[in-house]
């Protein structure tokens, strides 16, 4: 009898063994595979940004020749922010019950709509219907998604987070500039093929690069998972019951109202630039691609050492300072030289106020809901 239990013995020590190999291998290839799909992201993020931004060097310009003024320019670009604004939630309930893949599938396809629109608009109705699919145009919230998905909850959300403005950094400079460059060399419409292409080579790389599902197995206890109420994407009460959610309410109200005036500045800026700043669509890329690396610089640089020595909180409410003092510089800004001294305390608030409640939501939601 101890003769066969050490002879069992023995053939159960190979066996664990293997198995601890086994498991060991396995947590390393999924380690490889997040990172490849933590990286293609990022790729993919960065083409569709740069696609997406040279619509600054269009869309003012092809509204000029169709005969709006500022005015009704103004309306366009409110109906543009307007539909984003609106499509944000379904996208995120959608992204949720069918995955981030399929959102971002949906968000390039609406890209590409838009710009295949804006090739076709001869006239103004064509360009108010090249709007419309904005609604689901949501690449950088989907794209957090994957990244949140796939981040484990004890890492810290600041870093990948910081990456994901340096692809809207890459995609502000390359876009604007190339927007501009060419519609001044090849025409308004030109730029608008361009960026179609690109949009539809995203949609292929997301599904040869992104994977079905994203979000981890539920594990643990169940009553700490989050379980949607309802499978209904349009439904206005699972809206309601994620605001709801402890300090989901108060942190969305303040990225809302802080960001509200540098979103409508931004909106008008291509025809600020144009009517008030008097630049040419190549000067007026360059001008946003000056926005675009002083972002780069913030979010590479400054922000990660921010986050490492401060609270949450205390950056939350030196952003809303900041916000606030820019606000009564632009009021009194006169030239584009005086934009250009504003744009760092700007940028900085921006990109500090974008990381940190992107932190506080993702800490204060469970991993079902993001």
């Amino acid at each position: 009898m101890n003769l066969e239990n050490h002879s069992k013995r023995e053939q159960q020590r190979p066996k664990s063994g293997e198995e601890t190999l086994g498991k060991q291998h396995t947590g390393s290839v999924e380690v490889i595979s997040r990172q490849w799909v933590t990286r293609a992201t990022y790729l993919i993020t960065a083409v569709g940004l740069t696609c997406l931004f040279m619509q600054f060097g269009i869309v003012p310009y092809l509204a000029t020749s169709l005969g709006l003024d500022a005015v009704e320019f103004g309306y366009l670009q409110t109906l543009y922010g307007v539909l984003q604004l609106l499509g944000g939630p379904i996208f995120g309930r959608f992204s949720d019950q069918y995955g981030a893949r399929a959102a971002l599938i949906l968000s390039y396809v609406a890209s590409s709509l838009v710009f295949l629109l804006l090739s076709m608009s001869t006239n103004v109705l064509l360009l108010i219907l090249s709007r419309i699919p904005s609604f689901f145009i949501q690449a950088l919230p989907g794209a957090q998604m994957v990244i949140t998905d796939l981040t484990t909850p004890a890492f810290e959300h600041a870093d990948p987070s910081g990456k994901l403005g340096l692809c809207f950094g890459i995609g502000i400079i390359l876009g604007s500039s190339l927007g501009g460059s060419l519609t001044t060399h090849f025409g308004v419409y030109f730029p608008c093929y361009v960026g179609l292409a690109g949009h539809l080579a995203c949609v292929l790389m997301v599904l040869l690069f992104i994977p079905a599902q994203t979000k981890s197995q539920p594990k643990g206890n169940a009553a700490e998972q989050s379980t949607p109420h309802s499978s209904d994407v349009f439904s206005l009460k699972e809206v309601l019951r994620l605001l709801k959610l402890p300090g989901v309410m108060d942190v969305f109200l303040i990225k809302v109202l802080s960001g509200l005036p540098i979103g409508l500045f931004m909106i008008m800026l291509s025809i600020i630039s144009i009517d008030f700043f008097k630049l040419e669509a190549a000067q007026a890329g360059y001008l946003m691609s000056y926005f675009g690396v002083l972002q780069m610089v913030f979010q590479g640089l400054v922000i990660g050492q921010l986050t490492s020595r401060c609270t949450d909180r205390t950056l939350l409410m030196l952003s809303v300072s900041v916000f606030s003092g820019v606000g009564l510089a632009m009021a009194l800004m006169t030239n584009v030289f005086q934009y250009c001294i504003i744009a760092f305390p700007m940028v900085f608030a921006f990109c500090t106020l974008g990381i940190i409640t992107d932190i506080l939501l993702t800490k204060s939601v469970p991993p079902s809901d993001t």
